[in-house]
């Protein structure tokens, strides 16, 4: 029995028991809280705290079910690799982080957790040891570590106030001006996992890892500890505050969407979906609905899990290849991967009745009937539009028109186990939406809209889908849409340039300081006036010395003709 199906196998066992342990929590709306001292010092409790109810227990079934179908996935998709059990062990280390972060009410544990994930998710970006891989990987630590040390910084400010539990001061934050620092901390250790703006750029690359691992990643653990975090302390979170986090949620999640329509790496335009998702998530979250925010990250990890193993399989057929201007026509080699992919794509758009529908028209429908600006909600629907638009675009390039791969590799279907793996999600992506609907709100949201609002959901996603079609018409020629706005094409596919900003933005005016700082006063003026001058002062003077001293007999006879000279003329 090899790892893969040990490991896929006890996550899903530990998932049923975690999803039934959820609903029944649920049910009789039962919360369970449990501490264990680990010591004291000085009337100091340092407690390991355990929080358990209805959230983070359907949490954790959803990622331990996630995990297990990708880990069982990975038995194939993986097969050509020696160190398969050192893989596997990786991406289960990155699962128990996940879990020690969800189950965390206590702010040291959370941070355990939080580093175990970046930690973990920089030895599986640079997994494949190449260049771009430990580019990524260091992109990724290194954005991740200014969320890391703003939650380091929280827990010194906790220091103030005796626990680390941030339970027992959730509504006081609120009202504390002095404690308001630790939500803003919060926010922004929240913006560097989720990776919304300013921080964006580290998510399309973290694509060097394996598929697996980015469906894993980009679905249910590493970027949705964000949202999950900030669901945890949405209590605490000022209007001031709320009201920054929706800007910065629908900025993003308008820039994902525009960059995914200028992509043509398959996995990239998946992982700008999963920033556009991200952001609405956010943007809802900061409008007060935290229990929409947590359906829709949900029901989003369901489908975009089963996205990402679809697209591992394409890539994984030919030949690794992940230009989607090489595919096409794919629906006739590989039927049921395809298949698997429309439904998911169709998930993420909310075609009705599949799982994305329930949580996305819900969340546009709330938005419409918030108290918020034009443009808040322009560009809520217009990234809605644009969610639309990229999706009809790769379903076009992908599985319709022309076969453009020039390969000789068989493409086929043929991946039984990968294609297992992908059939225990499908039926979640189809019934999962109804069945969370139907379990966290057991009370209906009441939707009261003019006519004309009720239906703009759906004319946004028509136009988007129309939009879509037409912009990926294309034939393998100069006469391609993308090459005449080849700038614009440029400026939107690197997400508004944020990748070059936080590399070179950073890395390049420091690295040209200093130089002109070494160049000319560590190698000029300190030299000239320090180090240097000593030394030749000291060479100089030793020289003379040394002259003196090696022709002593010569100085002092003429030191003695000197003399009597001087005694002849002046005497």
């Amino acid at each position: 029995m090899s790892i893969c199906l040990i490991y896929s196998f006890s996550f899903l066992i530990f998932s049923f028991i975690s999803f039934f342990s959820g609903l029944y929590f649920l049910m009789i709306d039962y919360t369970l809280l449990l501490e264990y001292e680990l010591l004291t010092i000085n009337s100091c409790s340092i407690m390991m705290t355990l929080l358990l109810d209805w959230m983070s227990l359907l949490f954790m079934s959803f990622v331990l079910f996630i995990s297990s179908m990708v880990i069982y996935y990975s038995d194939e998709y993986m097969s050509g690799d020696k160190y398969i059990n050192r893989f596997i062990m990786l991406v289960s280390m990155f699962v128990l982080s996940m879990m020690l972060l969800i189950i965390s009410p206590n702010i040291i544990s959370i941070l355990l957790g939080w580093d175990g994930l970046g930690l973990v998710s920089y030895c599986l970006v640079i997994y494949y040891q190449n260049v771009k891989s430990y580019n990524a990987g260091m992109l990724t630590a290194l954005s991740n570590r200014i969320g890391d040390v703003a939650i380091l910084m929280s827990i010194a400010w906790m220091l103030n106030y005796g626990s680390f539990n941030y339970l027992f001061y959730i509504d006081f934050m609120k009202n504390s001006t002095e404690m308001l620092i630790i939500s803003v901390l919060i926010v922004l250790a929240a913006m560097t996992k989720s990776a919304q703006i300013p921080f964006s750029s580290w998510l399309p690359a973290a694509m060097a890892a394996p598929t697996p691992v980015s469906s894993l990643v980009h679905s249910s653990t590493l970027v949705t500890a964000g949202v999950y975090l900030l669901i945890r302390f949405n209590y605490s979170l000022s209007s001031g505050l709320m009201s920054f986090l929706l800007f910065i949620g629908t900025m993003t999640m308008f820039m994902a969407g525009l960059g995914a329509n200028y992509e043509f790496d398959l996995k990239k335009i998946i992982a700008l979906s999963t920033l556009s998702q991200l952001g609405l998530m956010m943007a809802i979250l900061a409008i007060g609905e935290f229990k929409l925010a947590f359906f829709h990250l949900l029901t989003h990890a369901l489908f975009k899990a089963l996205l990402f193993m679809c697209a591992g399989a394409m890539i994984h057929n030919m030949g690794n290849n992940q230009d989607i201007r090489y595919m096409g026509a794919l629906v006739n080699q590989m039927p049921l991967t395809c298949s698997y992919f429309m439904i998911s794509n169709l998930s993420l758009c909310g075609l009705p009745f599949l799982a994305g529908f329930y949580s996305k028209d819900l969340i546009l429908e709330i938005m419409s009937m918030s108290y918020i600006n034009i443009y808040i909600y322009i560009l809520f629907f217009l990234s809605t539009g644009l969610t639309v638009c990229y999706t009809f675009r790769l379903i076009y390039y992908v599985l319709v028109g022309d076969f453009n791969y020039l390969g000789l590799n068989s493409i086929n279907d043929s991946g039984f186990i990968m294609l297992k793996g992908m059939s225990g999600l499908i039926v979640l992506v189809i019934f999962g939406g109804s069945m969370l609907m139907w379990l966290m709100f057991p009370t209906p949201y009441f939707i009261c809209l003019p006519f004309f609002m009720k239906m703009l959901t759906l004319v946004v996603i028509s136009i988007g889908a129309w939009i879509g079609y037409e912009v990926s018409k294309f034939s393998l020629n100069y006469s391609v849409k993308s090459l005449e706005t080849l700038k614009f094409s440029l400026f939107f596919s690197s997400m508004w340039n944020m990748p070059y900003i936080s590399t070179f933005g950073i890395n390049y005016f420091p690295i040209y300081m200093g130089n002109m700082v070494y160049s000319s006063i560590d190698q000029g003026w300190s030299e000239y006036y320090g180090s240097q001058n000593i030394f030749n002062s000291i060479i100089n003077s030793s020289k003379f010395l040394q002259f003196l001293y090696t022709n002593n007999l010569k100085v002092f006879m003429l030191l003695v003709v000197l003399w009597l000279m001087f005694m002849i003329l002046f005497l």
